[in-house]
This record gives structure tokens, sequence and C-alpha cells, in this order.
């Protein structure tokens, strides 16, 4: 691997969020279209999935979010969010939602790379309690146990896969502290 085929994982401000939409959106619709259980079905369409990442650059623009992607030169192959929880009770906790990397980059490391992203993030941010929930039957599920996360439990039904079937849902922590 050349200097120009490393991956880096970098947080991206509004302005970069906006610009990596269509990139995202295509992530996601891979995602998708590979079956995971990501908040989307099969009829959703591309503009479902550039109004989602226009929301997530809304957030990022207003601090409520960090959004990573993972590149390798120029392609965005991978992206993760750190959602800084606002409940007045809650200053100490963030949630990583849509850990995504598409189904060409697999298994090369982006997954844990955007992880470990987020964790510093949370830290800089002073959030050490993280929680996130993933497919039960998904390949993060092992990663997040590789990654010293703490496996919660399984909700059953809790979302559905892309094709309409039950989803359950595998909840994780991580204590920072």
């Amino acid at each position: 691997m050349t200097q120009d085929d490393a991956i880096t994982v970098e947080p991206l401000d509004a302005d970069a969020a906006r610009a990596a939409i269509p990139a995202l959106a295509g992530i996601l619709a891979d995602a998708v279209d590979s079956g995971a259980s990501v908040g989307f079905m099969h009829w959703n369409g591309p503009s479902d999935y550039v109004a989602f990442w226009t929301g997530v650059a809304a957030d990022v623009a207003a601090g409520r979010t960090i959004l990573f992607a993972a590149r390798q030169g120029a392609d965005v192959l991978g992206t993760a969010q750190l959602q800084l929880i606002g409940k007045p009770n809650q200053p100490h906790r963030a949630e990583i939602a849509k850990v995504l990397v598409h189904s060409s980059a697999r298994r090369r490391g982006l997954g844990a790379a955007l992880m470990q992203a987020a964790e510093a993030a949370a830290r800089q941010a002073k959030r050490d309690l993280l929680v996130l929930d993933t497919d039960e039957h998904g390949a993060a599920r092992q990663l997040y146990g590789k990654l010293g996360w703490t496996e919660l439990g399984t909700v059953p039904r809790y979302a559905l896969m892309p094709d309409g079937s039950d989803c359950g849902s595998t909840f994780f922590y991580k204590d920072l502290r």
C-alpha cells in the first residue's frame, strides 16, 4: 500500500459534510442494498439518502453531531457519527450512529478506525459514556466486542431489515473513564 492508498479518518465540518453528501448517500445505498438494518427500506431511494445526510450536515453545523469520514485518497469509503446528547442530565453521554463501510472496502479495518476516531472525539468533548445499537446478526456486533464494548442485550423485533423482516437490535455501551 502506498501513501496515496493509505486510509485516513477525519471529522467533517458542516461544509465538508455537505460536500460529501453524494458519497455518503452512495455508502448508505450500498448498506441498504446489502441488507443492513440502518433505518431504511429497499423501497427508499437516492432522494431519501440525500435528505438523511442533509439533516446530518445540519446537525454537524449545530454542534449536535461529529461526522467522520474514512477516506482512501479522495474517495469516502466509510462513515460514523458521534451524536452528542444535549439533555441537561446527560452531559457525559454520546451515541455512536451509522457506522457504515462500503461493501467494496470491508475487512480492511475501516470500521475499527472509525470507532477509534469517534471514541477519541468523545473524550475531547468530555463524553465518557458511549452507547450504540446494532443488528443482532450483523458483523458489527463482533467488532464492537473486540473493541472493548460491553453488550447489554438484544431487543427482539426492534427494527426491520430492508426487506421488511424483523430485526433484533443488540445494545452496547463503553465507559471511557
